[in-house]
This record gives C-alpha cells, structure tokens and sequence, in this order.
C-alpha cells in the first residue's frame, strides 16, 4: 500500500537530544562463531512497552552440515517472536506446531501458562552453504493472560501490513502504527516494525503510544542533528514528536513500543512472570521431566533431547 501522506512530507526533526531517554549499545557475544547482540534486558532498562528481551542474531555464515540446534526448552508468560532478514528456522513446539520461519514472515508463540519448544535448521538447508541473519524478541504478556493457554500463530510475509513510498518501506510485524493494525493477535497495545530507509529518507515515529524504541540494524541514522549507528538501541520520552533521518548508506531500522505493563517482570533463564513464585514453580515443573503428565510436554516430533535447568 502507498504510504501515508498525512505523515509525509513535512515531518518535525526531534527538538533535542532529551527526546532520547535512554541509549543502549549493546555487546556483542561469539556462540562459537555465532554473534548475538542483547539490546534488551538492559541495565539500563528492562522493557520498551511490553517488550522485555531483544536480541540480535548474526549476521553469520555457516558452511555444509552447518546450522542452528537449540533443544526443546520451556517459556511461560510471554510471546515470542522470531524476525529473520536471511536464512530459515524450523519451529516445533509441544502443541504440535512444526512451522519453517522463513524472511519477513511471523512466527508468534505465545508461552502463557508453559510451552516448549526447540528451533533447528533444517537438513534441507544444511546440505549447503548459508546464512542466517534476525532478530529475537520476547513480549511480556499482561498479567491476566500469564496463566491461559499457550497458542501459535503463523502470519506469511505477504499478509503484514506494508508501507512503502519516499525512498521507505515499513512492515508492519506486530499490533498498530501509522494507521495500520496487523493481523497477529496480541494482547496489549504495541507495534513491531521492520523499516527499510534509502539515502536521507526520514521516518517519524509513530503517535499514540507510552513507549517507542528503535534499533539500528544497519546503516545510520541521525536525530537532532547527531549520527547514531549500527548496533544502537534509542528509547524516546514519551509523547515527544520524533523523526528519523536515514544517513549516506541508507539505514535499516526495527521499531517497538506500546504500553507499559502493571510493573516490571522478573526474568530467570527462559520465563517470564509477575511474580517470583510463577517462576520458581515453572522450574520445579520443568525439573521435574514429567512430560506425560506434567506441566511441560515436549514437541512431539522432537522429543529425543532437552535443555536441562541450569544449576544456577
């Protein structure tokens, strides 16, 4: 769809550099060969909106027989999202779900009262040469849905929203901005956006939520006059009219934001909860291994291996 003329093309720099709360930057870990850059949580903040956990995965390149094996493992209390720019996953998780993610599409799990699930490249893609290149974010789901049911939503690439014109495109990945609504369900107010910019396009921040962040996957981009690059992570003041620049090489940005949960959220290995006794119960569930009768069950066309509780 063309983009939103009422937004473009006389849109407002941010008055100063007080309009950006916090600045993140995060570090860079080598999986054995693999980089992973956590943006959020930060020790400077938890969460943006609802959003609690943000990594960066790659860029990386793998040879033959090369790949991704994360074993099954637990969640509670969260959704999840797997964004790829390259590359593929196969996704199988204990309500039967075995789902490949592939570029652009969207891939929601949401953890509620437990799920597992394990992500693995599959044997089709390791036969060669390939990449893999993304970003893994978790959503705290409000406090009424930590205990429902967990469900997986599978939304192909075509189906999000996109936002294209002056030298932009924008898709839309999760919940409302710019006067568009994409089609995953959530459960509290936000927006996920994938954001393309050529050469010195601009992109304003969209309006009507309590917290907006972006995160410059590539490129630079500039705000108030002042360069920001690869690998940053800006959280705005709320309220505040926000516009981006793209620099000389264009950038590519990830956008979030929504409104803040009832209080912040503890987090302890892979769960997510209001409370501290929510997650100590999830591990006792989970060490216990009672995948016929308890809490967890594993994917049941991946049940051979697991990730045990860390000690600690």
């Amino acid at each position: 769809m063309s983009w939103n003329p009422g937004i473009e093309p006389h849109c407002p720099d941010a008055g100063s550099l007080d309009s950006i709360e916090t600045l993140i930057v995060p570090r860079a870990r080598d999986l054995g060969g693999f980089e992973v850059r956590r943006a959020l949580p930060s020790p400077k903040r938890q969460m943006v909106g609802p959003f609690v956990f943000f990594d960066q995965m790659g860029p990386a390149e793998f040879i033959t027989d090369g790949g991704i094996d994360v074993r099954p493992h637990p969640h509670i209390g969260l959704g999840t999202v797997t964004y790829l720019y390259q590359g593929e996953f196969q996704h199988r998780d204990s309500l039967g779900t075995n789902q490949m993610i592939y570029p652009g599409a969207v891939n929601w799990m949401v953890a509620g009262h437990g799920v597992t699930h394990s992500e693995r490249t599959s044997p089709e893609t390791r036969a060669g040469r390939h990449s893999l290149f993304g970003i893994q974010t978790w959503v705290a789901l409000p406090e009424a849905q930590e205990e429902a049911p967990a469900s997986f939503e599978h939304q192909p690439k075509d189906a999000l929203p996109l936002l294209e014109g002056e030298r932009k495109e924008v898709r839309l990945i999760l919940g409302t901005a710019w006067g568009e609504k994409a089609p995953v369900k959530t459960f509290s107010e936000m927006f996920y956006a994938d954001a393309v910019l050529q050469p010195g396009a601009r992109l304003p921040l969209p309006e009507g939520h309590e917290d907006r962040g972006l995160y410059v996957v590539d490129g630079e981009i500039e705000i108030a006059g002042h360069r920001f690059a690869t690998g940053q992570m800006m959280v705005f003041r709320p309220g505040d009219a926000i516009t981006v620049k793209a620099g000389e090489r264009g950038a590519r940005l990830m956008l979030l934001g929504g409104e803040t949960l009832n209080g912040p959220r503890y987090i302890s290995w892979n769960f997510v909860a209001s409370s501290k006794d929510k997650i100590e119960a999830a591990k006792v569930a989970w060490a216990a291994g009672d995948w016929a009768h308890g809490r967890f069950q594993l994917p049941p066309d991946d049940k051979d291996e697991f990730i045990p509780l860390p000690e600690r």
